[in-house]
């Protein structure tokens, strides 16, 4: 397990975030990535999910592909859960990849790929 301080996580996903390919990043529109210590307990029981080291990120929106031509009011949201990322972790090289396979996840689920996809590519 791998622990880091708020600031040093942060810095690793705008990291990751950096590091998407500029033809992800330039269609990306509407979406916030937040960082969130845990999951929380109203989250898991409406993802019926029972152990919060389950969940590593999350994507809340509408994806692309289901979009009408307005943008939602509000932001799409991927939400990037520091402790379990950690925790499953031993260095902090494995958390930085981690972070990004994470993310990546989160940002294929705003494109309109399911799980299934995702695990094809790699992502799942």
């Amino acid at each position: 397990m791998v622990r880091l301080t708020r600031r040093q996580f942060l810095r690793l996903v705008q990291q990751a975030y950096a590091e998407l390919p500029d033809k992800v990043t330039r269609v990306l529109e509407n979406l916030e990535v937040v960082v969130e210590r845990w999951p929380d307990r109203e989250l898991m029981v409406d993802l019926e999910l029972e152990d919060r080291h389950e969940l590593l990120g999350l994507y809340v929106g509408v994806p692309l592909p289901d979009r009408g031509s307005e943008l939602p009011q509000l932001p799409d949201l991927i939400y990037l859960f520091q402790r379990p990322i950690e925790l499953r972790c031993s260095t902090p090289e494995e958390v930085v990849e981690e972070v990004r396979v994470t993310l990546l996840h989160e940002v294929g689920h705003y494109f309109g790929l399911d799980e299934e996809d995702l695990e094809r590519q790699g992502y799942g």
